[in-house]
């Protein structure tokens, strides 16, 4: 048997079979090279990133104060005499809505309890005196509007308004 094994390993070991195995190899590996090649994706391009951009802005700084004198106001008679109603508000004063137990005040187009109520003002509401004095049904109408809000205004009968010194 060792004759045997002797005589296959010389025919393993001439160098034609040597030559065979060895291209053999060669040609495998490039196969496999070419293969890893073809399937490898191509590289992603480079993508910059982008760069941030800070801007400071300096804090204000303080401005010192001059103070200028202020001249005395003397009294100048004007043009339209001021109206004072019942309850001692004028044209451009500030009221309140009172004594509606909660019901609210009825705020309507027109001085008068017949003309269209436009909505309802609740207590300790605040509008502005923008005209008036009107007598009608027995009651004093003044035309308010609210400070907040021009476009909500009407008529109210000032036994439900009370003066506001500072609102």
């Amino acid at each position: 048997m060792a004759a045997m094994l002797r005589a296959y390993l010389r025919i393993l070991m001439r160098p034609v079979v040597a030559l065979g195995a060895l291209g053999i190899a060669v040609f495998m590996f490039l196969l496999l090279a070419l293969a890893f090649w073809l399937t490898t994706p191509p590289p992603s391009p480079v993508v910059e990133q982008p760069t941030a951009i800070l801007t400071v802005i300096p804090p204000p700084t303080p401005t010192p104060r001059v103070s200028t004198p202020t001249p005395f106001l003397t009294a100048t008679p004007t043009d339209a005499p001021l109206v004072f109603g019942p309850g001692g508000f004028t044209l451009g004063s500030y009221v309140q809505i009172a004594g509606t137990s909660g019901d609210g005040l009825n705020i309507r187009s027109s001085a008068g309890l017949n003309s269209e109520i436009l909505f309802l003002g609740l207590d300790s509401e605040i509008f502005e005196v923008r005209d008036g004095p009107v007598e009608a049904d027995g009651f004093i109408w003044w035309l308010l509007v609210t400070p907040i809000d021009e476009n909500r205004s009407g008529w109210a009968a000032d036994a439900f308004l009370e003066f506001v010194e500072n609102p």
